[in-house]
């Protein structure tokens, strides 16, 4: 859709429910992503008109979502504690550009298109037990492939703050996986994994 053009409602409803509705569904689950989508559309419907085009529209709508998504994350029944504002860290931030599942990760070699695009049960759960914006984080740089420059303006923090954020939800994240799972690639071509089993007590 080209910035100069009038913004149509239809059209936009038309060009990204789909994807939104997906991008939710990782985010919440089926059973959640069907109504905060349509919040998140009602949302969309009311202040298109204001949409002034300081951010491509698609940063604009995720921004949308993502804030419908994370209230819900964030309320009594999706109870999570979070950190707290981001403080500077002495790391390498050139980390935070690692995907969690690389084919050079120690946890595996999986085919990286599959991990895009699905998530077994095991793994979803893991992720779903991250805080709300580590959640978020993943979820969009892995999962749905934005770069750190439109994760920092979906999220209205700094780059660096994003760098950081994910650079924090992804050490997390593989610390969980690795000390929980082992991984394979189903015959779905699907990353899945088999619960470590504790071991005895002597």
């Amino acid at each position: 859709m080209s910035s100069g053009q009038a913004l149509n409602f239809s059209s936009v409803y038309d060009e990204f429910y789909n994807k939104i509705h997906h991008y939710l569904e990782r985010l919440v689950g089926e059973f959640e992503a069907e109504e905060l989508t349509q919040i998140a559309f009602e949302k969309i419907s009311r202040n298109l008109s204001s949409f002034k085009g300081d951010s491509k529209l698609s940063t604009w709508i995720y921004r949308v979502a993502t804030n419908t998504a994370l209230d819900r994350l964030k309320s009594q029944s999706f109870k999570y504690s979070f950190a707290g504002p981001l403080a500077p860290l002495p790391i390498n931030l050139t980390e935070a550009e690692k995907p969690v599942f690389s084919t050079s990760s120690t946890l595996g070699s999986p085919d990286k298109k599959a991990i895009q695009n699905e998530m077994s049960e095991c793994v979803r759960e893991f992720v779903d037990r991250l805080p709300p914006d580590y959640q978020t984080i993943i979820v969009l740089k892995d999962f749905e492939g934005l770069t750190n420059k439109e994760i920092a303006e979906v999220l209205e923090i700094s780059l660096d703050s994003a760098k950081i954020r994910l650079h924090r939800a992804r050490k997390q994240l593989k610390e969980s996986l690795a000390a929980g799972c082992d991984f394979y690639v189903d015959e779905r071509s699907v990353l899945a994994c088999d619960r470590k089993q504790p071991t005895p007590k002597k």
